[in-house]
């Protein structure tokens, strides 16, 4: 057994590589930077997890996802592995600590978001910490041109200058040819190799259905499909009406969207990864990084804007590679909305800047001021102050995130957090005067260290077994001793942030790159008539168009998706083309008839292959077909 199966056996408990994993790793021990293209659920992260086991000294991972960093690093810690999370929303202390815990060899993997590869604390530790491999996760958001761009991840290019030596391995699961390229220039790429796995997931059967009743057709298939299953709905609304349905109609389901507190969130989601509940109903919020493997059917409610956000979504279907389904549902309306989606999602930049106003003045933020600083924003209380359309709120909001003016996080979470502002000797006097509040304030010191010198992140659940009181007490005492000015609490937050990347510019300062604008404008527009080809395509296989779309034209067929099955369905032996031809003919020869009344006796499930052989017998000219669709021999 070599090296790398060695380890993968000790941590992963597996006897081989998955396809393409062990080349993807053996380029990166050979020193190459390398992008690895390879489908949801195909072992992105072994990819850089065992070459860093492999080397000496310590993996930075970059990635976008505070809850994906948190899931890994908890992973390897469940393996013996030393790994640490930096992201936004840290206090200094926390950050410092994990910074020299890296320059003291202490970690294997350091997780960064990429909004911090560029502060200065951590770029004043990066000299000190030996590292051997930079991976960067999900990395189309580096390109502008791909769907999810993040103009953070542009910060890499200062974590390459710094470490020009250090190969950099590249992973995602959903880039075009031309995102390809653009991931490998603005990475800096030298020497590099690119590998692409598979896009073919032969255990998923894809199908699109155009329906009249929506939660009719999730009942249907619920009820045809056991096990574990997802519906993705667009809206939060959606998500809730949709799970309470299914309830009444006695299957067991909840709901999930980024609008629930974290404890909400993380309690749905534990329930449905020990299967206590069957079905899902959550918006896009669900999904990213959670391994259950024994998903039987992936359902969208709602049809995607791009097929890199629906393969990634439907792609949590079947990991375990058994028999697994991807429905797609749509309504004729949803396609014209599709269509017209790219005039609300690209405002006017004179509407951007207009946002831009109502947002600082919302906020309260002086021009000049406000780098770096988060601040909590209740969007539809923003919209509402001000009567903006919610649309081209939204949007222009996104637009300055995509120009690198602001960044907003409907997830971040923010841990409470205490420092004692008040002098020992005026503690004193405070604890003889308020004995009741004597054991919280001792709690603090005895647990926290250095509490009195600096900010720390503290639990108020740990404090609830250390006072032997109830946490609703706990956390008013901390109030308290915060009115009091003996500490300076910040509660806990999971609500919606907003962070300005600098100081905030005057309006008329604001610049906003109109040519790129325009040219993300049209690449959306590309993306979402290609959505719309996989929707009314009925010609071409649904795995072999996805396969295609992200550069692999080496699929065959996959024989298992709707198309694929209707052109079974329809296939003619010799002896059925012979018998339907000889009724066609004999029908024709009475005067005529009408085609729709010779299908409907025959019965609708032989519509195709009547008018396989009506098309044939009229290119041969032995019968003909006038307007009013009567069939005569000629």
């Amino acid at each position: 057994m070599s090296l790398l199966e060695t380890i993968l056996h000790q941590y992963w408990g597996y006897s081989s590589f998955r396809p393409m994993q062990e080349e993807i790793i053996t380029s990166v021990l050979e020193g190459h930077d390398t992008l690895a293209l390879l489908p949801t659920g195909g072992g992105k992260s072994i990819c850089y997890q065992v070459p860093a086991l492999a080397k000496d000294g310590l993996c930075i991972v970059v990635s976008p996802l505070i809850a994906l960093m948190k899931d890994q690093v908890e992973a390897l810690h469940r393996k013996n592995i030393e790994a640490a999370a930096i992201y936004t929303g840290m206090p200094f202390p926390q950050v410092k600590e994990i910074l020299q815990l890296a320059i003291n060899d202490k970690l294997k993997f350091l997780y960064v978001s990429p909004e911090r590869l560029g502060t200065n604390l951590f770029l004043e530790y990066l000299p000190g910490m030996n590292v051997q491999l930079i991976a960067v996760d999900e990395a189309h958001c580096i390109s502008q041109w791909g769907y999810d761009f993040r103009p953070a991840y542009l910060k890499i290019k200062e974590l390459r200058q710094e470490l020009r030596s250090v190969p950099l391995l590249a992973v995602t699961a959903s880039a075009t040819p031309h995102v390809q390229e653009d991931i490998c220039r603005q990475l800096q790429f030298r020497n590099h190799h690119i590998y692409k796995g598979s896009f073919l997931r032969p255990n998923v059967s894809f199908s699109v259905f155009r329906v009249d009743s929506r939660i009719n057709k999730i009942l249907q298939i619920l009820n045809n499909v056991q096990g574990t299953a997802i519906v993705y709905c667009k809206s939060r609304r959606m998500t809730q009406e949709t799970a309470q349905l299914l309830q009444l109609h006695g299957i067991s389901a909840d709901y999930y969207h980024a609008g629930l507190s974290n404890t909400d969130r993380s309690k749905r989601q534990e329930a449905w990864l020990h299967n206590e509940i069957r079905v899902m109903v959550c918006t896009n919020a669900f999904g990213m990084g959670i391994d259950k493997p024994d998903v039987r059917v992936v359902i969208h409610h709602d049809t995607p804007d791009c097929l890199e956000n629906y393969y990634q979504e439907a792609g949590r279907a079947g990991r375990d590679g058994q028999k697994a389904y991807a429905v797609l549902l749509y309504e004729e309306k949803d396609l014209a909305e599709l269509k017209g989606l790219s005039a609300i999602r690209f405002p006017p930049v004179e509407e951007v800047k207009k946002t831009y106003q109502c947002l600082v003045n919302y906020l309260q933020l002086p021009s000049g001021s406000g780098e770096q600083l988060w601040m909590e924003f209740d969007l539809q209380d923003f919209i509402k102050t001000f009567k903006l359309n919610v649309y081209t709120a939204v949007y222009a909001i996104k637009t300055l995130e995509q120009e690198g003016w602001i960044s907003y996080a409907e997830q971040i979470f923010l841990p409470s957090r205490v420092v004692f502002t008040a002098s020992k000797e005026t503690l004193r006097a405070f604890e003889q005067q308020h004995p009741e509040l004597d054991a919280v304030t001792k709690g603090l010191l005895r647990t926290y260290a250095g509490i009195y010198d600096q900010e720390c992140i503290i639990s108020e659940k740990q404090l609830v077994s250390i006072v032997k009181a109830d946490l609703p007490v706990i956390k008013q005492q901390l109030m308290q001793l915060h009115q009091h000015g003996i500490i300076q609490y910040s509660p806990q937050k999971d609500t919606p942030q907003l962070q300005f990347l600098e100081n905030r510019p005057a309006t008329e300062d604001l610049f906003i790159n109109q040519t790129n604008l325009l040219q993300r404008k049209q690449q959306f527009e590309q993306r979402v008539q290609t959505m719309l080809t996989y929707i009314e395509d009925t010609l071409q296989c649904r795995s072999k168009l996805i396969s295609n779309y992200f550069g692999d034209d080496t699929t065959e067929d996959c024989g298992v998706c709707d198309v694929c099955l209707h052109k079974k369905g329809n296939q003619l032996t010799p002896a059925e083309f012979t018998r339907l031809q000889e009724q066609i003919l004999h029908a024709a020869n009475e005067q005529g008839i009408i085609v729709k009344d010779f299908i409907s006796r025959l019965g609708s499930k032989q519509k195709e292959r009547v008018w396989k052989v009506i098309d044939h017998l009229l290119a041969e000219e032995k019968i003909i077909l006038n307007e009013s669709g009567l069939l005569k021999k000629r």
